[in-house]
């Protein structure tokens, strides 16, 4: 059963009176389309009662990226490792009042000037939940192809062809000792690049702005692939959702 962002609040406002989950920190923008109202259940039971950062509903079912991602890899990717960044971040900044009203990213941008003792916290679990929230977002059931609008033309127009972007993407990704990101990022000076980081470090840390990424842990896709992470990174294509990596594009744009 599908529905879109306000039937979704008016079920739980009617139905689950009894639990009280704040949702005023999730704005139109953490997630669009529908979200899939059993997953969604299931998160209120682990983002309740945690603190300022919430869990963002996964907009399809657990399977739904199969055969590409599997289900039990979904499950513990989202409900474990995501909601591991979302516990450790709350409870980074709990002991900060002031630091209430900052959003995760906000957070990141400026982790030079947080309280000392927490940097290594948001910088580590800061990183996980924006990365996670975008990864979540850029994959989609019935995804792949080639990119469309402006993004399309960006792609060709910064690494000749589509297919050229691909094998820099793929190799970056491959090429990553142990865990972390491969990126698609608009610089400072407004081009396209193609850049690797380590563990949970976002691309805000660098003054670039993520339009796409992928997850290379081994948690991401060793159910399924064990070591061939090549074999991951080649299917991964095959889900991507390419209007939001538009609509991220044009946003990083303006």
């Amino acid at each position: 059963m599908n529905v879109n962002r306000r039937n979704f609040l008016i079920l739980l406002s009617t139905t689950l009176g009894v639990i009280t989950l704040d949702y005023s920190q999730i704005s139109a923008d953490d997630y669009s389309g529908s979200v899939t109202l059993s997953n969604s259940l299931n998160n209120i039971k682990l983002a309740k009662n945690l603190g300022k950062f919430q869990l963002i509903p996964l907009p399809y079912e657990y399977d739904a990226l199969e055969p590409f991602i599997d289900k039990e890899t979904m499950q513990f990717h989202y409900g474990k490792h995501y909601a591991g960044y979302m516990k450790k971040l709350n409870r980074a900044i709990a002991q900060y009042p002031e630091l209430k009203d900052k959003s995760a990213e906000d957070l990141l941008l400026g982790l030079n000037s947080l309280p000392p003792d927490i940097r290594t916290a948001v910088r580590n679990n800061g990183g996980g939940y924006v990365n996670h929230k975008m990864f979540w977002e850029i994959m989609t059931p019935n995804g792949g192809g080639k990119p469309e609008g402006k993004i399309a033309f960006a792609i060709d127009e910064s690494f000749g062809n589509f297919d050229g972007f691909k094998e820099k993407f793929n190799a970056a990704g491959a090429g990553r000792f142990g865990s972390g990101w491969v990126w698609l990022v608009l610089g400072n000076d407004g081009k396209l690049k193609v850049i690797s980081t380590p563990n949970q470090d976002s691309p805000f840390l660098t003054g670039d702005y993520p339009i796409m990424g992928n997850d290379v842990w081994e948690h991401a896709y060793y159910l399924r692939y064990q070591n061939r992470r090549g074999d991951y990174l080649n299917a991964w294509w095959n889900v991507v959702n390419w209007p939001e990596v538009n609509r991220r594009y044009e946003l990083a744009l303006s």
